[in-house]
């Protein structure tokens, strides 16, 4: 008994030592590995000295913003070797629909904090506007977009993410370039490694900016010298009105008119491509949703057809200035955003609510006999008159206006 219990216990040892010399062996191979994808990855980044001394980057710069410098394999959108592509992430503004994307509550908020600093960087804004051409809202709404005005704090080491990217990204050129970029403004006096934090795509700053992209439109409106998009409101703001600038921006045209599309629209027509007279697009039967007169100069500027869900949602005629925009985000609903938001800080009252929505709140009134009209989505004349009876009825603030907050307690009440 003794004999065979020793045998066991022996034999136990035996798999016990085995799998802990196996187990030690995989980890000096993950070792082993890890320090040769890390020396590869210092062999490339030494290999870009050449580019960067020809950009304007001091060897001592390069050397000390480079030395022990790590890729970072959990970034989105690489391709590694061995293992599947990483994908990039889902931005909100290329997976939602309007209705989704476009919410009151975001809206509202953001636009209740840009009308502070409207007040706050007035004289700010008054030159960025007379200089450039672009309303302060629609700076504002970038950077209420971009950063929730600079409160949300960029999660990367922008220097990592773009060596990363260069290294084994979708896009190795680009990144190699704008890598090179950063290295570039740290020299310069731009911009220090600590302050120099991104997205995942390496954009930076309180209006996100590639590297690259302050090179080409970065202003210094406080004067003190540096395009410091990370700290200076006045630099930031006047950047990315230069920027809108340089895309081609208009100074008084509208970004877009929500209208409500004939039944017989051809959805086949909402491309950049196929363009009319805004007059025209009225006398084809496109109703501007909130009754809004538009002059002459309106009328007869060109625009575009977006229906961002089809037929089953909003429409809009777009114009260059919507363009442009979307220059800056590609993206239809990053526009949409941009767009509201913009309207909002400006009015504060105009609460953008989607035609079905007013529709919503005339049939909920005609069933409880406080209207009488058409349902068609217009917050006319009876429809407001309505809208303020029921307020009164139901204790609310009465301002008979169609709000978040009277949809609330309407659907609510059902």
């Amino acid at each position: 008994m003794d004999v065979m219990n020793s045998a066991s216990s022996s034999a136990l040892r035996n798999r016990v030592v085995a799998a802990v010399l196996v187990a030690a062996a995989m980890m000096v191979g993950a070792v082993h590995q890890a320090r040769a994808a890390d020396a590869a990855f210092a062999q490339f980044i030494a290999s870009l000295w050449p580019e960067a001394q020809a950009a304007g980057v001091a060897r001592a710069v390069f050397d000390a913003e480079t030395r022990g410098l790590e890729p970072d394999y959990k970034l989105p959108d690489l391709i590694l070797p061995g293992r599947p592509a990483t994908g990039a992430p889902s931005q909100a503004e290329f997976v939602q629909v309007p209705a989704d994307y476009v919410k009151e509550a975001s809206i509202a908020r953001l636009a209740a904090e840009g009308q502070r600093l409207m007040a706050k960087h007035r004289a700010t804004l008054g030159a960025i506007e007379t200089r450039f051409g672009v309303p302060a809202s629609v700076v504002l709404a970038i950077w209420g977009r971009e950063t929730d005005y600079g409160r949300y704090a960029l999660p990367y080491d922008g220097l990592r993410v773009l060596a990363t990217q260069a290294y084994v990204g979708r896009r190795k050129e680009q990144y190699r370039t704008e890598f090179i970029q950063a290295l570039k403004l740290i020299g310069d006096g731009e911009v220090t490694r600590k302050d120099l934090r991104s997205s995942w795509a390496g954009a930076t700053g309180l209006t996100q900016f590639l590297p690259s992209e302050l090179g080409k439109h970065g202003v210094d409106l406080d004067g003190d010298g540096r395009r410091d998009i990370w700290n200076s409101v006045p630099d930031a703001l006047a950047s990315a009105a230069q920027q809108l600038v340089n895309k081609g921006w208009q100074p008084g045209l509208r970004w877009a008119y929500e209208v409500r599309a004939p039944a017989s629209t051809d959805c086949t027509i909402g491309v950049p491509e196929v363009t009319k007279p805004v007059g025209q697009w009225l006398r084809e039967g496109f109703v501007p949703v909130r009754g809004q007169k538009l002059g002459a100069a309106e009328q007869a500027q060109p625009a575009s057809l977006l229906q961002p869900e089809g037929i089953y949602g909003p429409a809009f005629l777009t114009t260059k200035n919507y363009f442009v925009i979307k220059e800056y985000n590609f993206s239809d609903l990053y526009v949409l955003f941009v767009g509201h938001l913009s309207d909002r800080i400006v009015s504060p009252h105009s609460t953008q609510l989607r035609t079905s929505a007013v529709e919503a709140m005339q049939r909920h009134l005609t069933r409880i006999g406080l209207y009488s009209d058409k349902v068609d989505g217009k917050a006319g004349m009876k429809t407001r008159a309505a809208l303020g009876a029921y307020q009164k009825s139901a204790g609310l603030k009465v301002d008979c206006w169609p709000s978040e907050a009277v949809l609330r307690a309407i659907s609510a009440a059902r």
